[in-house]
């Protein structure tokens, strides 16, 4: 079964996000398994003492998942449908040397250059700023999207 896991700064705060959430998971889980990597979000912090921290965190998860595709997600990235994120899916699982998905979510002010560097690809849901939690959310309501086109399901229309 496919491993995708998910690499992002701090976690939920509301309970609707949580839920939403939950239910793509649940979703999810005949087709791959997904496991979420919250980091400490360093709010105490500013600027690029800030940036730099968190990144810190998201590299020292990003080396324990060795043989990964990373796929970043950025503003400034590849703006890609959701037939583009099947074919992400279709190509990890296909590819004998990945071994992990991995996608990652930085904090409010981004990610530091390392983590850009360690990404294989940059991806964007559009222009338009989403909160990190709903941001979250999209993300794992897309990568089951993804997988329903890939399956041929009638979830995608």
């Amino acid at each position: 079964m496919q491993k995708i896991s998910l690499i992002t700064v701090g976690g939920h705060k509301e309970k609707f996000y949580k839920d939403a959430e939950k239910e793509y998971l649940k979703r999810l889980s005949s087709f791959c398994t997904f496991e979420i990597f919250e980091t400490k979000e360093y709010s105490a912090l500013e600027g690029n003492a800030k940036l730099l921290k968190e990144s810190e965190e998201i590299i020292k998860h990003l080396n324990k998942l060795k043989d990964s595709l990373v796929c970043l997600l950025d503003i400034n990235g590849k703006q890609i449908s959701s037939e583009e994120m099947s074919n992400i899916l279709k190509t990890a699982k296909l590819d004998s040397q990945i071994k992990n998905l991995v996608f990652v979510i930085g904090g409010s002010n981004g990610v530091h250059e390392s983590v850009k560097r360690a990404a294989s690809q940059k991806i964007s849901f559009g222009k338009i700023t989403l909160p990190h939690q709903l941001c979250r959310v999209v993300l794992v309501e897309q990568v089951y999207r993804g997988f329903t086109i890939e399956a041929g399901g009638s979830y995608h229309k």
